[in-house]
């Protein structure tokens, strides 16, 4: 039996969703939240790249002693819980596709763990709160982790992603 869609989503023609186990596997801790000018899905860039808008990552201050030497990084990788997404869906049709996609061909919040990542800019430092640029996510999202950004092993310049999924390797 297919889950009810969320109703803040809601679901396109093409999507599958699944039935999600009852247990988890892991636990999480929320290290912090992230503070947005977005507040509706809609309102918010589809990824990093397409806002300048300066925001808010606060660390807890149980976690705040983790920020040190972090102000020698000009980039981070912050990894954050889409909450306010829908779980479950394994086939999605985006916005701008004519058909459906595979959940794990996508960088959408929807999925079985919404967990999503962006690559930011570090602007500022104030205590345990970070000012960056370059976040994609709803005002209020819970932080995970706060890596370094690396452009020596970090970044893949040969990647490519073949959106028909069709390409040969």
């Amino acid at each position: 039996m297919e889950p009810a869609p969320n109703e803040a989503f809601g679901r396109r023609p093409g999507e599958e969703a699944v039935v999600l186990p009852d247990s988890y596997d892991a636990g999480l801790h929320f290290i912090g939240r992230l503070r947005t000018p977005w507040s509706a899905r809609g309102q918010c860039p589809k990824n990093g790249l397409q806002s300048d808008a300066v925001c808010t990552v606060e660390v807890d201050p149980l976690y705040a002693p983790g920020l040190q030497n972090v102000s020698g990084c000009t980039h981070l990788i912050l990894l954050y819980w889409m909450d306010r997404a829908e779980r479950g869906l394994v086939r999605q049709r985006p916005r701008h596709a004519a058909g459906s996609r595979g959940t794990f061909s996508l960088r959408s919040p929807a999925r079985p763990n919404p967990i999503a990542l962006s690559v930011v800019e570090l602007v500022g430092l104030t205590g345990a709160s970070l000012q960056v640029r370059g976040l994609d996510c709803l005002d209020g999202t819970p932080l995970l982790d706060i890596k370094p950004y690396y452009a020596t092993t970090d970044s893949r310049p040969e990647a490519r992603v073949d959106r028909a999924g069709t390409g040969e390797r």
